[in-house]
């Protein structure tokens, strides 16, 4: 027979703390270890400021449908339409030096919440709308951004750049997601009165905050020298594209050969253009058409090269060669290494000792 247990008076009330509040907390954390990660070099200030607006919002999410705080309801949508400019001043950061003033460069995107605020006070029934189409436009504007792949990212270190641009992707997507949601949402509340919303909004905009904020995290990093001006471009010759693209790729052979470029950890397309005297989308043409790859891979390519002559015919740590080629992470170090020689280092050590 099962015991009976009286009701326990003394804790009438559970404190209740909505999973938006938890994704809040994970989400300064992350920002915390960005921030620390970068504190050698200068960080990408959008990005950070992304991973803390969507902190920001999950917040106003958990008090809003887990506490019923609708006042939140006049300062979200403002908000909302911070997400998607920061996202792309982050990856523009990493694609180019833009020519703008920073004043012309934050007026511009200071324009769609200053229209998403317009709209609260004279159409707020267009809100929505608004919000979707800034979010596709600026999904469509980074991946326009990204079209040349890895190699548009001009100012990201080679290690990185792969994983970088990846995480970019995943940026629009988060911001299509968001899109998709707010479209659900306005329908749902059109024709069901909100039954649906609150479910998907709890799941799909968690879920969308936490790819922003990873995903911004991950392309962080970026270095843009004072000295990072586009190199002029060269007068057009008779010569045929493969010609040019041959002497391309032996000019950059040679000054990687001679002076080992590939050794410096931040080493970018802009940079090797100013130390080749190539414009930067030249090298990248000449490479990816005459080798079928991009230039991160290339410079990759010869960091493994000089981490198996290093692993075969030396004693030194598998982390020590690492940080000589280049490498900061063992993650980039171990994908690179694989993606060449379809081995990890300490394989490749075991089997040519």
């Amino acid at each position: 027979m099962m015991a009976v247990y009286p009701p326990i008076r003394s804790c009438q009330v559970m404190l209740f703390i909505p999973l938006p509040f938890v994704i809040a907390v994970l989400l300064l954390i992350l920002f915390v270890a960005v921030l620390r990660r970068d504190d050698e070099e200068a960080p990408n200030r959008p990005f950070l400021a992304l991973i803390l607006l969507a902190a920001l919002q999950s917040v106003l999410s958990g008090l809003r449908w887990g506490y019923g705080v609708q006042g939140v309801g006049l300062v979200a949508p403002v908000i909302a339409a911070m997400v998607p400019p920061l996202a792309h001043a982050g990856v523009s950061r990493l694609v180019r030096t833009s020519r703008r003033p920073l004043p012309a460069r934050m007026a511009l995107h200071a324009v769609p919440a200053a229209v998403i605020l317009a709209l609260m006070t004279v159409w707020r029934d267009a809100i929505d709308i608004a919000l979707v189409l800034i979010f596709v436009g600026y999904a469509v504007a980074i991946l326009l951004l990204m079209r040349p792949g890895a190699d548009a990212l001009r100012l990201a270190p080679f290690e990185g750049a792969v994983p970088a641009y990846r995480a970019i992707i995943f940026t629009a997507v988060a911001l299509c997601l968001s899109a998709s949601v707010d479209i659900f949402v306005f329908f749902d509340f059109t024709w069901a009165h909100g039954e649906h919303a609150v479910t998907v909004i709890s799941v799909s905009n968690l879920a969308a905050l936490v790819i922003l904020g990873i995903a911004a995290a991950a392309a962080s990093r970026s270095r843009a020298p004072a000295e990072a001006a586009e190199v002029a471009p060269r007068p057009e010759t008779s010569e045929d594209k493969t010609s040019e693209d041959k002497e391309t790729i032996a000019a950059v052979d040679a000054l990687m050969e001679a002076k080992k470029l590939y050794r410096d950890a931040n080493l970018n397309l802009d940079r090797l253009a100013r130390k080749t005297g190539i414009p930067a989308r030249q090298i990248s043409a000449a490479i990816n058409r005459a080798m079928d790859k991009n230039v991160s891979q290339y410079v990759n390519d010869y960091r493994i090269g000089e981490a198996c002559r290093l692993l075969a015919g030396t004693e030194k740590p598998v982390t020590e060669v690492m940080f000589e080629i280049g490498f900061q992470t063992k993650s980039n170090f171990n994908r690179e290494f694989r993606r060449v020689t379809d081995m990890t280092p300490v394989a490749w050590r075991q089997k040519k000792g």
